[in-house]
C-alpha cells in the first residue's frame, strides 16, 4: 500500500491508525464509521491506494469541513509525511469487531490483533451468505454494505458524433481550424460515435415466496436508484448519462411503480416509504397477468424500448405459464436485453423445474443467481455491460 503500509503493522491495523489520526485532527470518526472503513476498504481492496482513499472519504467523512482535513491527514499518512497534528497511533491499535449477532465467532472479547482480520473474514462471509437465511443483526450489517456496490448505468450508441482524441478524422473541424489560421494546415481533429445511457427497468417479485428476498431486493434497486441520478443535469453531453435511468415495479397479484418511493436518498425512508406504496407485500404470483400490464401500459409506451429489464422472481406462477411465456416473448421483442434473477439460481441442486421458469427461459438473455450481496454484485456487472 505505501511505506507506512509496508512496516510491521498489517494492512487493518494501518487503516485503523489512519482512522485514529483522523479523529486526532478533529473529524468525529466513531467506532461504527471505523468499521465501515474497513468493510470498504476490504471490498475496494487495501492495496490499492485510490480505492482506499475514495472508501475512506465516503465513510469517515460527515460533513464538508471534514473533507478538507481527510484530504491533509491522507497524504500525510500514506505518504510517510510527519502528521499535522503531530501525533501517532499507538503501535498495537484497538480492535474494532463487526457485530454479527449470533453468527459464527460467539461475542467473547479478544484482544490480540488478529481481531480486525477476523472481522473483515466476517464482512467476506457475509457477502456470500444467503439473505434469507441470515439474522436480523446480519441483516442490519448487511444493509450498510449494499452501499459498496458500485452499478453502471449501460450505454447504446447514438448517431450524434462527438469530438474526443482518437477515433475517425473529424473533416469539418479539422477544416475550420484551418481556415481560422488563414488555410495553414492545424492539428488533426477526431471524433466518435457518442453514447447514452439505456434505462434499467427492475421488476421485484413480491409474493409469499419471495419474502425472505424482498428487503434485500428494494435495497438493491434503491442503490441502483440513487447511483443513476448522480448524472443527473451533470452535463449535456452525448457521452454523459442522464438521471433516472431506473425504474422499479413491483410484481405480486397486481403492478406497482415504485420508482418515485425509491428516490429519497435515505435507504430507510425509501424502504418504509415503498413498504406504504405496495399493497400486495407477501401475497400471490401472477407473473403472467402482471407482466401483461407491465407491457400493455409502460413497455410498449417506451419504457422497455431498448431498456434493460431486470426480473427478480423464483418463477412460481399461480397463473398460467403459457401466458407468462407469451409476455415474456413480447417483452423481449421490445427490450434490448431481458435479465431474470432467481434466489434459488446459484444454490447447489437447483434444477428449473418451476412452471414459470420453464415458460420465461427461451424468451431470457440471461438466468442469474440472486441471493447473496456478491450475486448482487455480479448483475451490477452484467447490466454495466449490457
Amino acid at each position: 500500500m505505501s511505506v507506512r503500509a509496508e512496516a510491521d503493522h498489517g494492512a487493518d491495523e494501518v487503516l485503523l491508525g489512519f482512522a485514529r489520526a483522523l479523529r486526532s485532527a478533529g473529524v468525529a470518526v466513531t467506532q461504527d464509521r471505523s468499521q465501515a472503513f474497513l468493510a470498504a476498504a476490504a471490498i475496494a481492496g487495501a492495496d490499492d491506494r485510490r480505492a482506499t482513499y475514495a472508501a475512506g472519504r465516503a465513510t469517515l467523512c460527515a460533513s464538508p469541513d471534514d473533507l478538507a482535513r481527510y484530504d491533509r491527514i491522507f497524504v500525510a499518512w500514506f505518504g510517510g509525511e510527519p502528521l499535522p497534528t503531530g501525533r501517532r497511533p499507538a503501535a498495537n491499535p484497538t480492535p474494532v469487531q463487526v457485530d454479527l449477532g449470533e453468527g459464527e465467532g460467539g461475542g467473547e472479547e479478544d484482544s490480540d490483533g488478529d481481531v480486525v482480520p477476523a472481522a473483515a473474514s466476517d464482512t467476506e462471509v457475509l457477502r456470500h451468505r444467503d439473505v434469507a437465511s441470515m439474522s436480523a443483526a446480519e441483516r442490519r450489517h448487511l444493509a450498510a454494505l449494499f452501499s459498496s456496490l458500485r452499478p453502471r448505468t449501460p450505454t447504446r450508441p447514438t448517431a450524434r458524433h462527438v469530438a474526443w482524441h482518437r477515433g475517425r478524422i473529424d473533416a469539418a473541424r479539422t477544416l475550420r481550424a484551418s481556415l481560422r489560421n488563414f488555410g495553414e494546415p492545424t492539428t488533426v481533429r477526431w471524433r466518435r460515435r457518442g453514447t447514452r445511457s439505456r434505462r434499467v427497468v427492475l421488476l421485484v417479485d413480491v409474493s409469499g415466496s419471495m419474502s425472505g428476498y424482498a428487503d434485500a431486493l428494494l435495497r438493491l434497486a434503491h442503490r441502483m436508484t440513487t447511483a443513476s441520478r448522480c448524472g443527473r443535469g451533470a452535463s449535456r453531453s452525448a457521452d454523459r448519462p442522464s438521471g433516472h435511468r431506473v425504474e422499479t415495479f413491483t410484481l405480486g397479484t397486481r403492478l406497482t411503480h415504485l420508482t418515485r418511493a425509491l428516490r429519497a436518498r435515505d435507504p430507510e425512508r425509501a424502504l418504509a416509504a415503498a413498504g406504504a406504496t405496495v399493497p400486495d407485500w407477501s401475497g400471490g404470483t401472477r407473473l403472467g397477468e402482471t407482466l401483461e400490464a407491465f407491457v400493455d401500459r409502460w413497455g410498449r409506451r417506451g419504457m422497455a424500448r431498448g431498456a434493460v429489464v431486470v426480473i427478480f422472481s423464483d418463477g412460481w406462477e399461480r397463473g398460467d405459464p403459457a401466458l407468462l411465456a407469451e409476455q415474456l416473448a413480447r417483452l423481449q421483442r421490445l427490450a434490448h436485453r431481458v435479465i431474470w434473477v432467481n434466489p434459488h439460481r446459484g444454490k447447489q441442486g437447483y434444477e428449473p423445474v418451476q412452471g414459470g421458469v420453464r415458460a420465461a427461459l427461451p424468451h431470457l438473455d440471461a438466468f442469474l443467481a440472486g441471493h447473496s450481496l456478491a450475486t448482487y454484485a455480479e448483475l451490477m456487472e452484467v447490466v454495466g455491460d449490457a
